[in-house]
């Protein structure tokens, strides 16, 4: 169970590297449209100056939206390899050829009948599912072939020259088994999607609420698959950002990304305010979620305020997440509708608010007060009422202000040297690599990790998945911390 989990966090992480390419599409779509939206199908000029260079910056953010599943192949294959080599990914794109080009309608139906529902599958194959699965086959025959040994006269195509040839035929037999299951997978997944949207806004509140609350396994990206792209036909975030409206599609546009940014934006920071108002060490509290409440608001980023009390108040985080939903349901019957490409901060709000589907984006003022205050009173109760142990309130909590300071100052030497003698030392280090915000390590002897040091030199929290692993919260500059990290190993 702990080896699944694991290799799902690894998945996760692995996705963060496509998707840290996608707010520079909202940037280049919220401009151009901004400049001409004649090009989404608007009222407006079709030529001059302003026309074009608008055309140019959508259509140069569409070039990423369009090729969402190629950005998945190649994250994931790069990500879930041993060593993040570049083979790794040719080895994914590989295999997404091979599987998208084998599986097409007109490949498959030459192999057997296709029924209605087979054609609209298999017409639906080259989506990010089956990107991120490609990935996956690429990353696992390069780690298991890179080191293939062959005869001399074929030593030109041995080591890693092999791996394209083994994710090949490693291709040919995952797709042979696609061509019975995937009707039965895309059958599934939309069933689950039209349950939900059949369920008008208590639906998408339903979503929300699982988003969050699947986060700790790192499961939500397969969630966020069925209603953000165009997996089986839905494609929240794809249609919003291609200049569609909700008269385009069979839902209301945008209704599976709003709810999230009065959460993120104001939500966040009500929750953080009643910790630091519950917290017994109040210096501390502060330096650890101010950062965080401020990352939320900019870039919708909300790892470092979850992972401060999801493993600590795990009831807490349940609420949360249950928050999520409930403003989620509240805000598809106000009618505000924006988009996201990358999450629900403000920077996407202010890109995404020009296109066509944005709807009543003024309502984020009121919507915002409503979840900061919401926010805020639900926490301090559940704090106070069952004594829970968010920042600050551990009695012997240490005061990391210090380490917070120098983490703010860009000193990240200091806080690797601090994290490195808080998990005993490079002796006891077997492993170590970084997602999102976390630090993830492999140890010889979890017993000589030191948890109150650990957060004393500044990260926001620990996991303990098992015995001999940890995982290190130290926020969107873990890249930084990391860098210096493995040269102290």
């Amino acid at each position: 169970m702990f080896i699944m989990m694991k290799w799902l966090q690894k998945l996760g992480k692995s996705l963060m590297l496509p998707v840290a390419a996608l707010p520079v599409c909202a940037l280049l779509m919220g401009i151009g449209y901004a400049l001409a939206p004649a090009v989404m199908g608007a009222a407006g000029a079709t030529s001059g100056a302003a026309y074009l260079v608008g055309f140019l910056m959508i259509k140069a953010g569409a070039a990423l939206i369009d090729n969402m599943a190629v950005l998945f192949v190649i994250g994931v294959a790069v990500g879930m390899s041993d060593d993040h080599e570049g083979t790794s990914a040719l080895a994914g794109l590989v295999s997404w050829l091979m599987m998208t080009t084998l599986l097409n309608p007109g490949t498959v139906s030459a192999l057997r009948t296709l029924s209605e529902t087979d054609a609209i599958a298999f017409g639906k194959i080259a989506n990010p599912f089956i990107g991120i699965l490609a990935g996956v086959v690429g990353a696992t025959c390069y780690n298991k072939f890179k080191g293939t040994q062959v005869p001399d006269f074929l030593a030109f195509f041995g080591g890693k020259r092999f791996v394209a040839i083994a994710t090949a035929l490693a291709s040919i037999l995952v797709s042979v088994v696609l061509l019975f299951v995937w009707p039965i997978v895309f059958g599934g997944l939309v069933a689950l999607g039209n349950g939900i949207v059949g369920m008008g806004g208590i639906g998408a509140g339903i979503y929300a609420f699982l988003n969050r609350l699947l986060i700790p396994v790192g499961l939500h990206h397969a969630l966020n698959n069925v209603f953000w792209f165009d997996t089986i036909g839905l494609g929240d975030l794809s249609h919003y950002w291609a200049g569609e409206t909700s008269a385009d599609v069979s839902w209301s546009l945008g209704m599976y990304m709003a709810g999230f940014f009065p959460c993120m934006m104001f939500g966040v920071a009500g929750a953080s305010l009643a910790m630091i108002k519950a917290a017994k060490n109040k210096k501390a509290a502060i330096g650890l979620l101010a950062s965080a409440t401020l990352c939320a608001f900019i870039c919708g980023v909300t790892e470092p305020f979850e992972f401060a009390f999801m493993f600590t108040a795990l009831p807490l985080y349940i609420v949360y997440a249950l928050l999520y939903g409930i403003f989620t349901v509240i805000v598809y019957y106000t009618g505000f509708r924006a988009g996201f490409c990358f999450s629900g901060g403000a920077c996407d709000l202010l890109f995404s608010a020009s296109l066509p589907a944005a709807q009543k984006t003024w309502l984020i003022l009121p919507l915002g007060i409503a979840a900061f205050v919401v926010f805020y009173l639900v926490f301090y109760f559940a704090i106070t009422k069952f004594n829970l142990m968010t920042p600050g309130r551990e009695d012997d909590d240490v005061d990391a202000s210090e380490y917070k300071a120098t983490l703010a100052n860009n000193n990240y030497t200091a806080v690797a040297a601090a994290v490195l003698a808080a998990v005993g030392g490079k002796e006891n280090i077997k492993g170590a690599d970084y997602c999102a915000t976390r630090l993830r390590l492999e140890v010889v002897d979890g017993s000589k990790i030191d948890e109150k040091a650990v957060k004393a030199a500044g990260a926001a929290g620990m996991i303990r998945p098992s015995a001999d692993a940890a995982q290190v919260v130290i926020g969107p500059k873990v890249q930084f911390v990391y860098d210096e990290f493995k040269k102290m190993l």
